[in-house]
């Protein structure tokens, strides 16, 4: 590819020029200006220049050309508020289901990820701004604390180029109070069926040019299976401190210590005799993970004439206990900056806007593994060290070529390196060592249109680009050396609101190649804890609707819901043909039907899977469909008050919430055997909580 340098360089030149303005006063006019006395006085605002309110981050972005929302985190406050289906379940564009009640989820944007129940992969997940995901691009659900979230942010495929993400997926930013939106003090306490519990404290405020805000919590469940205990405590902060009103850095510290007991994948005879069971491994008994992860964090804003720059950086150290096929021990280190440059001006005569970033990221994780006896070590069986680095560099313009039509074009540059250390070389295996590079360009082109103040219509086209993570390299039985997954993805689609209706809905249409796909692989005497292998599937679809709206009707009844349909597809494939990709519903509702009045709503709640889905690809074994109804119900007192009550699978439905994925069923009794492949879905359970804010 060649570039024309000279007009690259007169872009941006132009792109850089400041605005002139000018008050003009009639020259025949007499004006008699008041007296102005002067004094000294500090400059204060009620935002944070590091860290936007809600209303300010709908504002930025609605400037994409693509699929995007903002969840209020006070309406998610409605009901219970645990795992990333409560958070996320009704944020369009999102498939959020938990694998048995607990924080680990499968979540998947646009089929991101697929056949991931477990330390997610193919989403830039973020905390105010900051990656979650380790160097090699996974991520752990339980570093997220949802409590200490005013709201979330939902960057659907290539429209996360703005955080220099280029996967399928996109990207997902919760973002947390600071001294300047946040109560001085909050106290929120749940309880529910198996054993649950939450309890929540912050407290955030201002003190002359300083502002913090401070959230703790824990959380305890016994779980709808049996073996299915879990526990957390986390502690999140930040502290911002404002130069002038044109400086701001702010520090952000996050800990997390998170227990979890996995009770293991049923076959469908299992899920439908009782789905409470836990399958437990004669020779590894008790499945577990759990984890320690403490992060920090710091971002600076400098204001400019006609833009900002933002820096960042960040560390986090991550331990991991994790008795399955094998007891994996695990440390991590991982390292990141960023830094981004916002410039507003214009270019040919136009309205313009011109991003730039660069996000390095460092990590390293020094793994050891042992025989599992009985959630005991045994005897070592490998250690290896394992590292991962990242060189992103990317660009975004926006250009108004009408005054309300804007053509954006961005670029994006991705050198990933993945490369594994064999410390314990043995004669059965050898040296396991390998070094790979994972090397990409990937640009996109989009029109927004402001129809009218209140619509927006929006397409795109856009590469996307997702280097393995070593969940795909080396978490198997042995490492796999795979390649990086790309695509095109096309989009259409239009967002806005209206008195009675507001609507966000896309259609997009992704061709992808060498897709990740990860499926189950059974170790012999082990089928309650399979190990995972991971392929390249040549060529692949992902095509699909996503569909948020929420309806104000007549007699204060509010209609909500997030649709999702799905076709997601092999695409000639020499073995599969065209069949459809295995672990993930062909369509999805969540929807609501709240009546409200005086801060009192009530009303009925539905989540529905109308057809069933296959969970190997050959299409030989399903996950059948399912409607489960439930009923919530709560209260705004006053400012200071709040309460609900929620009923979930009221009429007791049993269903597998989620699957594993193989690549075709094996039903002969014996050691590969592979018939253990559902995740049960709560039955009939009934939440309640309350909060208190001063």
């Amino acid at each position: 590819m060649q570039f024309n340098y000279k007009a690259i360089y007169m872009c941006l030149l132009a792109a850089s020029a400041s605005n002139a303005y000018a008050d003009h006063i009639e020259k025949n006019e007499t004006q008699t200006l008041p007296t102005v006395t002067v004094t000294e006085k500090k400059i204060t605002t009620s935002a944070s220049l590091t860290q936007a309110d809600m209303q300010e981050a709908i504002k930025e972005i609605n400037k994409t050309a693509g699929g995007v929302t903002v969840v209020d985190a006070e309406k998610v406050r409605e009901g219970r508020v645990s795992n990333f289906n409560d958070t996320l379940g009704m944020a369009t564009g999102v498939f959020a289901q938990s694998r048995f009640g607990a924080e680990e989820s499968r979540l998947s944007i646009r089929g991101s990820g697929l056949q991931r129940t477990f330390h997610g992969r193919g989403i830039q997940l973020m905390q105010d701004g900051i990656p979650v995901n380790l160097a090699d691009g996974s991520f752990d659900f339980q570093a997220i604390e949802p409590l200490s979230t005013r709201y979330i942010e939902v960057f659907r495929g290539a429209n996360a180029m703005k955080f220099g993400s280029s996967n399928l997926g996109g990207a997902i930013n919760f973002v947390s109070p600071t001294g300047y939106d946040a109560p001085q003090l909050e106290a929120r306490a749940e309880f529910g069926s198996f054993g649950y519990r939450r309890f929540g404290l912050a407290t955030g405020g201002v003190v002359g040019n300083l502002d913090y805000f401070v959230s703790t919590s824990t959380f305890d469940q016994d779980g709808f299976r049996d073996n299915a205990q879990q526990s957390a405590e986390r502690t999140n902060a930040n502290i911002g401190y404002r130069f002038n009103e044109n400086v701001e850095t702010r520090f952000f510290l996050g800990y997390a210590n998170s227990n979890s007991e996995l009770p293991g994948n049923l076959t469908k005879a299992q899920l439908k005799d009782d789905p409470s069971q836990a399958i437990l491994s004669a020779t590894t008994g008790q499945q577990r993970r759990n984890i320690d992860v403490w992060r920090i964090a710091n971002k600076t804003t400098i204001l400019l004439d006609n833009g900002r720059l933002e820096l960042g950086g960040y560390y986090s150290d991550k331990t991991l206990f994790h008795p399955i096929f094998q007891i994996l021990d695990q440390d991590s280190q991982d390292y990141g900056l960023s830094v981004r440059l916002v410039q507003e001006g214009k270019l040919f005569g136009l309205r313009n806007e011109f991003i730039t970033g660069y996000t390095p990221s460092y990590g390293e994780t020094e793994e050891t593994r042992w025989q599992n006896l009985q959630g005991s070590r045994g005897v070592m069986r490998n250690k290896t060290k394992q590292v991962a680095s990242n060189n992103v560099l990317y660009a975004e313009n926006r250009l108004f070529v009408l005054p309300d039509l804007a053509l954006v074009t961005g670029l994006q540059y991705t050198n990933s390196k993945r490369e594994l250390n064999d410390k314990f070389i043995t004669g059965t295996e050898g040296d396991e060592s390998f070094n790979t590079r994972y090397v990409q360009t990937s640009p996109k082109i989009g029109l927004l249109y402001q129809y009218t103040s209140q619509i927006q219509v929006y397409g795109n086209v856009s590469r996307s680009y997702e280097p393995p993570s070593f969940g795909e390299l080396a978490g198997g039985l042995r490492p796999n050396i795979v390649s990086a997954q790309g695509g095109t993805t096309f989009e259409i689609g239009s967002r806005g609101n209206s008195t009675n209706v507001d609507w966000d809905i896309s259609a997009y249409y992704a061709k992808l190649q060498d897709e990740l796909l990860q499926t189950a692989v059974f170790v012999a005497g082990n089928s309650a804890a399979p190990a995972s292998q991971t392929t390249n599937a040549s060529h692949t679809i992902h095509a699909g609707i996503e569909m948020g709206m929420t309806a104000r009707l007549p007699g204060n009844l509010e209609w909500r819901h997030n649709l999702l349909i799905n076709e997601f597809r092999f695409d000639n494939d020499d073995v599969y043909g065209n069949r459809n990709l295995a672990g993930v519903p062909k369509s999805l509702l969540r929807g609501e039907l709240l009546y409200r009045k005086n801060g009192f709503y009530t009303g009925p709640t539905i989540e529905t899977s109308p057809q069933r889905y296959a969970a190997d690809f050959a299409e030989t074994i399903y996950a059948d469909s399912y409607t489960i109804f439930g009923w919530k119900m709560g209260q705004q007192i006053n400012k200071q008050v709040s309460w609900f009550i929620e009923g979930r699978n009221l009429t007791d439905v049993n269903y597998a919430a989620t699957t594993g994925v193989v690549r075709a069923l094996n039903t002969t009794p014996g050691p590969n055997n592979n018939e253990a492949l559902f995740l049960p879905g709560d039955s009939r359970s009934v939440y309640a909580g309350m909060q208190w804010r001063y």
